[in-house]
C-alpha cells in the first residue's frame, strides 16, 4: 500500500513546479480570474490528455493561469506541502521562465515569490532549477540561460520539453553559459527518443544528470558510459508508464539500469497529470522488483549526493536519510 511508504524519508530531484499543480488548484485560480479552462479537464476533474504532444499542450494552457508572483507563491507552498506529506525531505524543482515570466524583467519577482512559498513549508528543503523549454528553440534557451545566470538562488539550469525538436548541439551555448555561472546542469533525454538522444546530449552538453534517460537501458555500451562517468539519471517510472513509454511496472528499465551500475534516482515528474505520487511509485516498485526500504534508502542517498546544493545541506540531509535496514 502506498501509505506504507509515506513515512520513509525521500529525495526527489525531478519535479516540475507547474506540472505539480493540482487540477483543483488550477481550476480555483482560473475561477478567481474569470477564465474558462474546461477543455483541459476530464469529467472526473483530472487533466485530460491523450498523448505526449497533447500533454504538453494541456500543460501550457494550465500554466497560463499562473499570472502573478502571488499565484506562484501559493502554488509553491501547495506543491511543497504535498511533497512533505509524502516524506520528501529534499527536492529540486524545475520551473520554466518562458512559461512563468515571458517578460524577462518579471522573472526576479516571480522567482522570489516561488522561494517565499517554499519557505513557508517546514521540514523540507527545496532548491530550484530554471529550465529552457526545448521546443521553444535554442535562441530562446540562450536568453533564458543569461537570465538564470544572473539569478541569485538558482541551483542549476536544465533543458526540458519535446526532445524531438531541434538538434541538441544547438543548446550547447546556453549550457556553456550556465556552466560558467557555476550552475548544476541537467537535461531531459532518452524519454521519448532512443539511446542516441542520451549519447548526443552527453556529447553536446556534458550534464551531471539526465532527466529520464530510460532509453539508455537498450544500449549496454551507453549504460557502461553513464556508470563510468557518474552521470545520474532522474528516473520517473510512473510518468513513463502513463505516457506509454513502457508497458508495465515490471517492464520498466529502472531495475536493469540499477543492476548495470548506472546511478538512478526516483521522482514523479508531473504527478497530477500522471495520477501518481512518490509513495505510490515506491509501492509499485516494491511489488514489481521486491525493492526494500534498504534499496530505496540507498537510492535516496545517491540522489542526495547528486543534488545541486551546498555541502552543509547535503550532509544534513544525508544524516536525516540514515541507513535503513
Amino acid at each position: 500500500m502506498a501509505r506504507d511508504w509515506a513515512t520513509l524519508p525521500k529525495v526527489e530531484l525531478h519535479l516540475h513546479l507547474e506540472g505539480a499543480a493540482p487540477p483543483e488548484f488550477i481550476r480555483a485560480l482560473a475561477a478567481e480570474k474569470g477564465l474558462n479552462l474546461g477543455h483541459i479537464f476530464a469529467a472526473d476533474g483530472s487533466y485530460d490528455w491523450a498523448d505526449f504532444s497533447e500533454f504538453l499542450a494541456v500543460y501550457e494552457v494550465a500554466t497560463s493561469v499562473l499570472q502573478t508572483p502571488e499565484d506562484y507563491t501559493r502554488l509553491s507552498e501547495a506543491v511543497l506541502r504535498a511533497r512533505a506529506a509524502e516524506g520528501v525531505i529534499y527536492t529540486e524543482i524545475f520551473l520554466a521562465p518562458q512559461l512563468c515570466a515571458a517578460d524577462g524583467s518579471a522573472w526576479a519577482d516571480v522567482f522570489a515569490a516561488i522561494r517565499e512559498g517554499a519557505a513557508r513549508v517546514p521540514g523540507i528543503e527545496a532548491r530550484f532549477i530554471p529550465i529552457a523549454v526545448r521546443h521553444m528553440g535554442p535562441d530562446d534557451a540562450l536568453r533564458v540561460a543569461r537570465i538564470v545566470a544572473d539569478t541569485p538562488g538558482a541551483s542549476g539550469f536544465g533543458l526540458a520539453g519535446d526532445e524531438r525538436q531541434y538538434d541538441v548541439d544547438a543548446f550547447a551555448p546556453a549550457f556553456a553559459l550556465a556552466r560558467e555561472a557555476g550552475l548544476g546542469l541537467t537535461a531531459h533525454a532518452g524519454e521519448i527518443c532512443g539511446p542516441e538522444s542520451v549519447r548526443a546530449t552527453l556529447d553536446a552538453l556534458s550534464p551531471a544528470r539526465i532527466g529520464h534517460g530510460i532509453a539508455a537501458a537498450r544500449d549496454p555500451a551507453l549504460m557502461a558510459r553513464l556508470a563510468e562517468e557518474g552521470v545520474v539519471l532522474e528516473v520517473c517510472p510512473g510518468s513513463n508508464i502513463a505516457l506509454a513509454l513502457c508497458g508495465s511496472w515490471a517492464e520498466h528499465p529502472v531495475a536493469a539500469l540499477d543492476r548495470a551500475g548506472v546511478g538512478v534516482t526516483l521522482s514523479t515528474d508531473d504527478p497530477p497529470y500522471f495520477h501518481t505520487s512518490l509513495a505510490q511509485e515506491y509501492a509499485a516498485l516494491n511489488e514489481a522488483f521486491g525493492w526494500s526500504r534498504k534499496t530505496f534508502t540507498r537510492l535516496n542517498r545517491l540522489a542526495m549526493r547528486a543534488a545541486f546544493c551546498d555541502d552543509a545541506t547535503r550532509t544534513r540531509m544525508l544524516e536525516r536519510l540514515g541507513e535503513s535496514a
